[in-house]
């Protein structure tokens, strides 16, 4: 499927989110084609272009988040500023860390945009039931690729509202656009619901477990899940995790994956590098990570060590990040080890003896012994960031939004006078307010 991606956005990532126009000439089809009369073949090409989209910038956000996080230090010979602006906070609103992701979760958007108009025109012969599945998973990545933009942009906010590239809707604020994405992946759900038994067309491998919409869903509830954490909404959170793919006894890997292979005009994994890279392009694990690990624990493989540090713009770190050991390894957009811990923290003030069961299945998958810190709210939040921070490392800046929304962002740490902590990225200066 991927040798006949559509690739809406390859243009289009030149402009910022809701600036972008319509493409043309798309794999023997152009926008207006798909906008106006979808057919079969037109839905497969692109439903493939979503999804091998939604890998654009891919590694620029996750190192941008990671950075900021101090999971890691991203370093670059040729571009100083992943040592500079990134630890400093003096963050540029008009620069490759802040415009190059927004803009390609918006072109995501704008793929989806253009197939559900074109769901919504169509003359071919989908059934209701095709019609339903295909506005579900497409409402489900929507949700997906907003939140990557909200997860950056903080309390700058997000448009939602941009179907219409003439008249584009406010910015709503964390709160407002939180409450939304849960809205739009409710409504997907539903729609998922009365889909039947197939999807009108192939999804990628990084999605096997979800290949049908009676079990998209459970991805659907997973991404919900990780919103209602972020609202706070425990009770929510337990009842989304009812109905995702959340398996206490099962294996923690199991889950959603983007996919990557050298063939044709696919992509390599962009958060691969090989050990002992030089400062040329490399990432050193932040020694925290190291330092604070327990020990004995075998998540410390994600960081091995290198056969001699490494030092540049006066930071000296002697692990590499080696989360993937190949670029066409695959990234977890979200795994069953994260769900059992969102279930430990959705049980930690009203049944600590769940949270503290869920906490010892990852301690124990981790070779470490069960957790012995007492059932104290306060200590089982520490006990629960200490497990997100190992389980989850350079997944998707993690650590940096677990401490944000748990008011510990003063925990981090400074490497050099002058460095600062940041809570949010800018909002791109041409994105017009």
């Amino acid at each position: 499927m991927l040798n006949k991606i559509l690739t809406i956005t390859s243009a289009l990532l030149l402009f910022i989110s809701c600036e972008v126009e319509d493409g043309e000439n798309l794999n023997g089809a152009d926008t207006t084609s798909i906008s106006s009369d979808i057919s079969r073949g037109e839905l497969g090409d692109a439903i493939g272009g979503v999804f091998s989209d939604m890998r654009q910038r891919l590694g620029t956000q996750v190192d941008a988040m990671s950075v900021v996080g101090r999971e890691y230090w991203r370093i670059a010979s040729s571009d100083p500023r992943w040592t500079g602006d990134l630890l400093t906070g003096v963050l540029d609103d008009n620069t490759f860390y802040t415009t190059t992701p927004y803009a390609g979760r918006y072109a995501t958007v704008k793929d989806i945009n253009l197939v559900l108009d074109g769901l919504n025109n169509t003359t071919a012969d989908f059934s209701e039931a095709e019609i339903s599945a295909t506005r579900g998973l497409l409402n489900t990545i929507k949700a997906h690729e907003f939140l990557m933009v909200l997860n950056m942009q903080y309390e700058n906010g997000i448009r939602t509202d941009v179907a219409d590239t003439d008249n584009l809707g406010s910015f709503n604020t964390y709160d407002e656009s939180l409450a939304i994405l849960l809205e739009i992946l409710n409504m997907a759900a539903a729609d998922l619901d009365s889909g039947g038994d197939a999807f009108p067309f192939s999804i990628p491998s990084g999605f096997q477990g979800f290949g049908t919409p009676s079990t998209f869903i459970q991805f659907n509830r997973a991404l919900a899940a990780r919103i209602a954490a972020y609202q706070g909404d425990y009770p929510e959170v337990l009842s989304l995790l009812g109905d995702s793919f959340l398996d206490l006894e099962g294996n923690l890997d199991e889950g959603a994956y983007f996919t990557f292979s050298l063939t044709g005009a696919d992509l390599a994994n962009p958060l691969f590098f090989a050990q002992n890279s030089t400062v040329a392009n490399v990432r050193i694990a932040h020694p925290t990570f190291i330092a604070e690990a327990e020990t004995g624990d075998i998540r410390l493989e994600k960081a091995p060590i290198r056969n001699e540090p490494l030092s540049n713009a006066g930071l000296t770190g002697a692990y590499d990040v080696f989360v993937y050991e190949s670029n066409i390894d695959p990234v977890g957009i979200i795994r069953n080890e994260e769900l059992v811990l969102l279930n430990a923290e959705a049980n930690h003030i009203t049944n600590p003896s769940e949270a503290i069961n869920s906490i010892n299945i990852i301690r124990n998958a981790a070779g470490l012994p069960d957790y012995s810190g007492g059932n104290a709210p306060s200590n089982l939040v520490d006990e629960i960031l200490q497990q997100r921070r190992y389980s989850l490392f350079a997944e998707g800046g993690h650590r940096w939004i677990d401490l944000r929304r748990f008011g510990r962002l003063d925990e981090l740490p400074i490497d050099r006078t002058g460095d600062n902590i940041v809570s949010q990225f800018p909002t791109p200066q041409n994105e017009n307010r």
